[in-house]
């Protein structure tokens, strides 16, 4: 059954063969602190490296998922407080948990700058350009969260200090991990702040991962597949190109070739729409029919979020879903009628 929710998404076929090739040769069965494990887990942060094309000076850690990462973000890299520009409900929970831990007093003294790459709720992203502003703005640490474009899209990692990504929408994996990229400035930061209160400081993680370890017993069936994932992978500029064009050719599919269609792009402005989550705007009437139809056809539309749960549906542009199924989805929406 062709899956477009964007998140959990539809996951690589591979990962079936991954997962049980790790059950039958004991990998799941290994101590985290073996010699055996270490070496996926280098194997996996190597990978990372090459295919991201993530800067060599940029350190990745494991957590469990990205909504850790806020509490990491907030815990050990936040001074004083943060700021968090937002236009999504995922970018306003992230300020909302952020600030009952370091709470808001006087916003001239932040000292961290957290940003939503690209907000899941509603199909919005900041591009390069505009990243690119609040980096030359903004004389702190910036932190992005890129849950839905980390692995679908190229970064400008020098763009931002830490960026982080759960692994259940564009790499194509079941979730429960997170990758957490930071920069040489970002551990420097941990250290001046010198926070090691909790099981996920970031020193404490960061201690561990420059030995190939986790601080607590991980995801280590999440790790190797992971790997395996990315072992298959092309360079992030190819999968940039892919995600890219589908895109594009989504948005122009949606506004000139299903006129009969009750719906609308609920981005009016291209600039600010996402490459990775296209979000469908109706009447909840007509958003409630479709995704009956579509289930019925044997295909799964993402359901709205937020203020727009009753609103919208949301197609996932990751590069796992395959053209046959984009193909699938396109005919069933040509021949839809409300």
């Amino acid at each position: 059954m062709p899956t477009f929710y964007p998140g959990p998404s539809k996951v690589y076929p591979q990962v079936a063969e991954y997962a049980a090739e790790a059950v039958r040769s004991g990998i799941v069965s290994l101590n985290h602190r073996s010699a055996g494990f270490m070496d996926i887990v280098r194997q996996a942060v190597e990978l990372l490296h090459q295919k991201l094309a993530i800067p060599a000076d940029y350190h990745i850690a494991f957590v469990s998922s990205a909504t850790e990462c806020w509490e990491i973000v907030a815990q050990s890299l936040t001074g004083s407080t943060s700021l968090h520009p937002h236009s999504g409900a995922f970018g306003q929970k992230w300020m909302e948990y952020a600030h009952r831990i370091r709470p808001m007093v006087r916003p001239d003294l932040a000292d961290t700058l957290c940003l939503v790459q690209n907000e899941t709720s509603n199909g919005t992203q900041l591009n390069r350009e505009t990243l690119a502003q609040f980096r030359r703005d903004f004389t702190g640490l910036i932190a992005v969260d890129a849950v839905s474009s980390m692995a679908g899209i190229t970064l400008d990692w020098t763009l931002a200090d830490v960026w982080f990504a759960s692994v259940q929408k564009c790499f194509g994996l079941p979730a429960g991990l997170a990758v957490l990229v930071y920069s040489p400035d970002a551990l420097t930061r941990a250290q001046a702040l010198a926070e090691n209160d909790h099981y996920n400081s970031l020193l404490f993680i960061h201690d561990n991962f420059s030995r190939f370890q986790t601080p607590y017993t991980p995801n280590g069936l999440g790790i190797y597949c992971l790997m395996r994932v990315l072992e298959q992978l092309p360079p992030i500029a190819e999968v940039d190109a892919r995600t890219r064009s589908r895109a594009a050719e989504w948005y122009r599919f949606l506004e000139q070739e299903v006129p009969q269609l009750p719906f609308t792009l609920l981005i009016d402005e291209p600039a600010r729409r996402s490459d990775t989550v296209i979000a469908v705007e109706g009447t909840s009437e007509a958003i409630k029919a479709v995704k009956a139809a579509a289930n019925a056809a044997g295909i799964t539309l993402g359901n709205g979020y937020g203020a727009w749960k009753d609103t919208t549906f949301r197609i996932a542009n990751f590069p796992a879903i395959s053209d046959g199924e984009i193909d699938e989805l396109k005919a069933f929406l040509r021949q839809y009628r409300s």
